[in-house]
């Protein structure tokens, strides 16, 4: 998979057709905490609330563009996906079939049915759904949309080509990793763009699929990815996305359940914006490595921010959801 500055651009155009660019800020109480300039990439500033929405958005219109004749996409997420496809598909006339895990984001689950969903729970985690969807769509003469393919990743990298236009120089990027669209578009984005930026995948201590993978130089699965960070918990990687992060990515880093409450608390005090558990790993990731970011320009990526009120009372309160 490759992009070029001209297919970013092209991709942004499409993406823009239904929402605004985000913003980056660098918030001065990040960098008192870390040492180090901060800059954050507000996806949880979409329609949506997540990143998701743009790989939607391209995703549909290609579709429409080269399957003319679908009527109705399939899909399965723990939330932010499927909002961002539910709205997509409702606004070209087409139905959204999602699947999600029993005991999903209550949240998360309305925001998908209020966008047009047709939700279905089914198994225990996003992999068992996942497969379900993907059975449900062949059955039914639906396009499956996976959790990763080029048109969504596509999408996806327009916040960091944004991110990248607007702030050039930076040393190294932070970005949570689920199946890996988002660390994926931020890799692609930065070579189309010819920058030497460090590019750090952050995984929950949990859900360590992406990271065991490319230290084993091969796919691994995990028996489970029992984290709070929802859009982390991820046990099957997936092939396409390991052959862009695993020769793209500086590194991987694993972080706690404790260590993300974390970094929603200092979102919430540093910058009153709220992360859900995967939008704060990535600050999480560099709070972890504060020590050897001191004095350099670094950015961190805010994928999304929403997470259920229950948690979000139990963090910032000082606890850890489920712990």
């Amino acid at each position: 998979m490759h992009f070029t500055h001209a297919d970013l651009r092209a991709a942004a155009g499409i993406v823009y057709t239904q929402m605004q660019p985000t913003p980056q800020y660098a918030w001065p109480l990040l960098a008192e905490k870390t040492g180090c300039e901060v800059w954050v990439k507000h996806e949880n500033h979409t329609p949506t609330g997540a990143f998701k929405l743009r790989g939607a958005i391209t995703f549909i219109d290609w579709l429409k563009r080269t399957h003319p004749d679908v009527t109705g996409i399939c899909t399965a997420t723990r939330g932010n996906h499927g909002q961002g496809q539910a709205r997509a598909a409702r606004a070209a006339g087409l139905t959204a079939k999602v699947y999600v895990p029993r005991g999903n984001s209550v949240e998360k689950n309305a925001a998908m049915r209020a966008f047009g969903a047709e939700l279905i729970e089914f198994g225990e985690d996003f992999d068992e759904a996942r497969t379900e969807a993907f059975r449900v769509a062949e059955e039914e003469g639906l396009m499956i949309v996976p959790p990763f393919h080029e048109e969504l990743v596509r999408g996806v990298a327009t916040y960091a080509w944004e991110l990248f236009s607007n702030v050039p120089d930076l040393d190294t990027v932070y970005v949570p990793i689920g199946c890996g669209s988002g660390i994926c578009g931020t890799i692609l984005a930065r070579d189309a763009l010819g920058l030497k930026t460090k590019i750090v995948g952050v995984v929950s201590d949990a859900a360590q699929t992406a990271k065991l993978s490319v230290e084993a130089g091969h796919l691994v699965e995990t028996d489970s990815a029992k984290t709070f960070a929802d859009g982390m918990a991820v046990r099957v990687p997936v092939q396409a996305a390991y052959d862009i992060y695993s020769k793209g990515v500086e590194r991987i880093i694993a972080v706690s359940d404790a260590e993300v409450a974390e970094a929603i608390r200092t979102y919430y005090h540093a910058t009153h914006n709220l992360a859900e558990g995967a939008g704060a790993a990535p600050l999480a990731g560099l709070m972890q490595e504060r020590a050897a970011m001191v004095g350099k320009k670094v950015a961190v990526i805010l994928c999304g921010g929403n997470i259920d009120k229950e948690w979000l009372s139990t963090v910032l309160l000082g606890g850890v959801p489920w712990a």
